[in-house]
Order: C-alpha cells, then structure tokens, then sequence
C-alpha cells in the first residue's frame, strides 16, 4: 500500500455474511490479525473491548463492538538486513542426536551471568552463559516450547493466569514478541535469527515445538481474532452436517483442517518462512495425529505428509510428531511415514514402570533396544522413537520420585487438571523430606532414568531442568504458572551439583562411544569380531532363554554390545541386591566401570563377580582379549 513501510501497525476487517449456524462468521467490527504477519504487537487486552464476534450469551447475534482497542496489532517488517554471516546449520545426523526440551523464557530468567535485561529472551538463550550449559552439559538441538504469537484463553484472564507454554498459536509467522529484549517496531525478529545464529556457532541445532492442530480461537464460544472472521469454514473443521459445530479432537474447542488447500498452504509457507527466514533446523508437531485426519481417522498417507515430505526447502530438516491427539482412535505411535521421529511414550512409561519395580525385564529391554516392535516397518529404525523420561507436560524429573498425587492448586482448576497419580512414584515417603536414606533412594532413581534414557537405542530428549534436580513443589501441570514454579532454579546445593556432573558424564560417555549411536536395530547376529553385536545376559551369566524372559518376576538383566567399543550395561530394578556374573575373556579381558548409579567404582575381571544394589544400573567398558594392550 502506498506510504505504509517497516513498523507500520495494522490489522484486517472482513465483512460477509453472518450466519453461525452455516459456519459463517464474518464480522467488519472486529479488527483481525493478517494470518502471515511477520510481527506482532500486543496481548489481547479483554477490559478494552470484546474481541467475540458473537453477543454475550447468545452465539447467534453478531456483536457490533469495535474490538480495535483490546487486540493485538500485526507489524510491516521490511527487508531483512540481518548479516547471517558464515552461518551454517550443524546438520547432526539422528543417531548423534540429543534433544534439550527447554522453555525460552523459563530457561534464562534466573540464569547467573545473564544480564538482567536480557533474562527470559532470545538474547537472554544466545547470552555467553546459556549456551555454555548446553555445550558442557552435551546436548546438540534445543527443542524450544512454541514461540509463534499467542494468544491467552479468557478463562485464564479471568484467572489471572497466563498461558505460559504457549501452545495456543495466533499467528503462524511472527516470532513471539513477549520473549524479545528488542521493545516495538519488530525487534524481536532480527532477535530471534541472532539467537539461532548464536547457537548454531555452537553447533547446537534448533528446533521449534510448532502448533498447526488448532488456534487460540477457540470454541464457537472463543474470541474472534483471526482465521475466524476472515473465512472460518475454510481453515476450521467442522462437522460435515452441522457446520455451526466445529470438530475437537485437539481439546481446545476447534481443530485445524489440514486437507483443505487454505490451511496446507498457511502451514507449509509457515515451515518454509521458519527455516529460510530463520534458519531453523527441524520441528516438533504438537498433536500431529490432527495434521493427518482427513474426514475423520489417521492416514499415514494424508496430504499433509505428502507435501511436507515433497517439499524441497523441507527436505533436510527434521520433523518430530507427538503421535496422538484427543479424537478417536488417537493414539499413533510408531505409525508415522518414514522421515518422521516420534515421542515414545510406551519408553517413557515402560522405563517409569520398571525402576517402580512394576515391570518385567522383557518390555524393558524392547525399549532399551531402540523398540523394533514399533518402527521396525520400512524405512525406519531406532532414532524414529525419540525417547523421554519426562517432558514439559507432567512431573519434573525430581517430582517424579518425590510426589505420589499431584499438587496443582495454584492453577485454580480445582486440582482437576493433569494426571491424576504417579504411575513411578515407590519412594515410600511423599514429599519433601529430610530423610536421608528417603532422599538417597531419590537421587539413585533419577540418575537411575537418566542413565536408562543416555544409554538407550534410539533419539534421548532431557526437559530442561532435570539435569539440576528441577522441582516444580509437585505440579504436573504448569501451563499457566509463568513464575518461580516453572522458572528453573540454578542455585544448586551439593545433591543437585552432583546430578549435574553424572548427567554430564553421561553425555559426554555416548558422545565419545558410537556403539551406543546406532542408526539401525540390533540383530544379535555375530560381526567380524565373532561375538554378536548385542547378548542379553541372566545374572548367573549366561544368555537370556525363552523362559528368563517370561518370568514376569524377572528384574535384573545384562546386555552386552560389541562395536568400536565394547559395553555391559548390569541393571537391577529389584528391591533387593543381585550378584551378577560378568562374562568370559571372548567378550573382554576385563571390565571397568564407568558410571553407577550408585557409585561403584574401579576394575572388574572377566568371568568374575560384580554386587548391584537395590534398584542400580552400571555401565562398563570392556576392552577386548586381542587388544595389544593385553
């Protein structure tokens, strides 16, 4: 438009027919958001104005209020003069692979060595001290929970909560301006590329946890902000005979229809803006199951993977689906096209179980192994399961050994929201204790899942804060508490000090070992060295039989991998200690321990004995009878 540049603020109106019970919803008093703005400006101001298409209380009757005053502004960016410099993507492949689940805001805003001005930004993540964590931690991608503009829920307001996670998406291309230093005009877009420059010099990967499923629209009952009141029958589904009533299976009210040709091309020029615009390296597909229903159940086969996989700038990146969502038949892991990786959740709950010592080694090993039972199909293999004790959404890593029940007062949802018990809590005290033996028993159980996740076949991801003992005081379910509860904590005392070190150990141990980095399943078949690449192992040392791995009492196992490097994982997730003999000279001439949950230490020779206690996992490295060293 003629006199409007860079900085210029503005919104669209859109008039048509208003009729809900057809689906349509137009109304030129609301002002709305352009889909493709590259900034914007401002939260939804509900005391300035009602930003509903509808009168209060009644769906039917268009409400005439001019909503201007009380919603955010879409910002004209001009022409990128940001210098990329010698910029390149590290382009780590799957196998050497390890994701980092962290909340930009969150991650920073109590961060020693950030200058305050810059705690809880995107300068505040590419800061000197941020990055030096992950580098030393051993981490290689960031998975950043959604930094697309958005928009929080009324109810929440009300409330005076916030929508902190910020899965609740208003606009696909603008960078969210509440995690920007830069203050107006745009600022935080050239913020952001700073960012992942900064990180990419590290050569750390960035990926974007993106929310295509459904908008901050919400029900018919939701604000008009957007795709709404610009053609809601052409982004939302609806029910196919009463269009008035829109499809969930998101939980949030509507669900975007990513077979109609307005929506595929709004989210595949969003993917694309992210990785030519700001260098991202990959996403993760919040409730993917929704991106791939097309008239009602899961096609593996739908439009969406299609173009996404046909897709030339798209081609390179990686792509991580969290594989369900609410609707029918919802639950899809292992059934994405090959390309994609998945959340696992039958690792998370399989590893959660067995060190709750409700869970037989069988099912453990499966999910050690890389979970072939899952993606063994064409095309697939061991890093399409992206495998996680704990995540975002449910307990800390600490609160999973120190809470039995939930304690989600704070939200004001009447202790109703989040998962109801603790599947993995066996502690025998809950709650915070001074109880040494009670806090020793909690420090093993993490380092516990920590080395069971580092030490797995497959793609590990770490939330944000597990690593330092994060406690969030019991709360499962800390989408809307943007304070101390969800900001980690950095002040450690000597047990977080010394989980700190383990992890790091950890990662730099399957760092340096590419036995642990397969890209493909195990065989068990001999290699050239003439001992099989993988030999599970009873205590008394010999291999597993058919009838070790039925007896559902069984709790303790060994496996042995042979590759460059030769390692015995000896796991105990009994309640009792267990004497494990260690095998023959074909398979080493000796042992040495590497890492213990809990603190072994020194030499062990082939063929001898080694005491595990209660609820332990060691990790050993074998050198080989042919060495010279011999």
């Amino acid at each position: 438009m003629p006199g409007v540049g860079a900085g210029a603020r503005y919104g669209y109106r859109v008039d048509g027919p208003w009729d809900p019970a057809k689906g349509l919803r137009f109304n030129p008093h609301k002002l709305l958001i352009d889909p493709y703005a590259r900034a914007i400006e401002g939260d939804v101001r509900w005391e300035r104005g009602r930003p509903f298409g509808h009168v209060e209380g009644d769906l039917t009757r268009m409400d005439p209020t001019d909503s201007a005053p009380a919603v955010p502004k879409c910002v004209v960016v001009g022409e990128s003069g940001f210098d990329w410099g010698d910029d390149t993507a590290p382009a780590r492949p799957w196998e050497g692979t390890v994701v980092y689940e962290l909340h930009v805001k969150g991650f920073t805003k109590r961060l020693p060595g950030v200058p305050e001005e810059l705690r809880g930004t995107y300068a505040g993540l590419a800061s000197d001290a941020a990055i030096e964590h992950l580098v030393r931690l051993g981490v290689t991608a960031v998975e950043l929970l959604p930094i697309h503009q958005i928009a929080t829920e009324p109810f929440l307001h009300e409330r005076g909560l916030t929508n902190y996670w910020g899965y609740s998406t208003i606009g696909f291309f603008a960078p969210n301006a509440g995690y920007a230093a830069a203050v107006g005009g745009g600022g935080q877009v050239d913020e952001l590329r700073a960012m992942v420059k900064a990180l990419h010099a590290a050569r750390i990967e960035v990926i974007l946890d993106v929310v295509y499923n459904h908008t901050a629209e919400g029900s018919a009952a939701g604000p008009t902000l957007c795709l709404r009141g610009i053609d809601n029958l052409a982004y939302y589904r609806t029910e196919p005979d009463d269009p008035g009533r829109y499809v969930d299976v998101t939980g949030t009210g509507n669900t975007l229809g990513l077979s109609k040709p307005a929506v595929q091309r709004l989210v595949l020029d969003s993917l694309r803006h992210w990785v030519t615009e700001f260098h991202v390296d990959g996403f993760r597909f919040d409730l993917a199951v929704a991106l791939g229903r097309e008239g009602g159940g899961f096609d593996p086969g739908a439009a969406f993977f299609d173009i996404v996989r046909q897709d030339p700038v798209l081609a390179g990146v990686k792509l991580i689906a969290e594989p369900w969502d609410l609707g029918e038949g919802g639950y899809q892991v292992g059934g994405f096209p090959a390309g994609w990786s998945e959340w696992n959740g039958h690792y998370r709950d399989a590893m959660r179980d067995f060190w709750a010592g409700r869970l037989p080694v069988a099912s453990f090993a499966r999910r050690l192994a890389g979970s072939s039972d899952i993606f063994g199909a064409p095309g697939r293999g061991p890093t399409a399961s992206v495998n996680y004790a704990c995540c975002h959404d449910g307990f800390t890593l600490r609160d999973l050994v120190t809470y039995e029940r939930k304690r989600n007062e704070a939200n004001r949802e009447g202790g109703r929201d989040g998962t109801d018990d603790n599947r993995s809590w066996n502690c025998g005290v809950e709650g915070e204790t001074d109880d040494p033996a009670v806090r020793a028993l909690r420090a093993r159980q993490q380092r516990n899942l920590l080395a069971t996740l580092f030490l797995s076949h497959g793609v590990p991801m770490l939330a944000a804060g597990d690593e330092l003992g994060r406690t969030q005081g019991g709360n499962n379910n800390a989408y809307c508490q943007d304070n101390e509860v969800s900001w980690l904590d950095w002040e450690l005392d000597e047990e977080r000090s010394e989980l700190l070190q383990f992890t790091r150990r950890l990662l730099a141990f399957r760092r340096d070992c590419p036995t642990l980095r397969r890209p493909t399943f195990l065989t068990g078949q001999p290699g050239p060295s003439g001992v099989p690449d993988a030999w599970w192992l009873h205590p008394d040392g010999r291999e597993m039989t058919a009838v070790d791995w039925a007896d559902e009492g069984q709790r303790a196992l060994g496996l042995f991998l042979d590759g460059p490097e030769r390692v015995l994982f000896l796991v105990n997730g009994a309640a009792e200690s267990v004497s494990f003999r260690l095998p023959e000279r074909r398979f080493a001439s000796s042992w040495t321990v590497v890492l213990s949950s809990q603190r072994h230490a020194g030499g062990c020779e082939a063929g001898g004995a080694l005491e595990l206690s209660a609820r332990t996992i060691v990790l050993l490295s074998g050198l080989p009878p042919d060495d010279p060293i011999v």
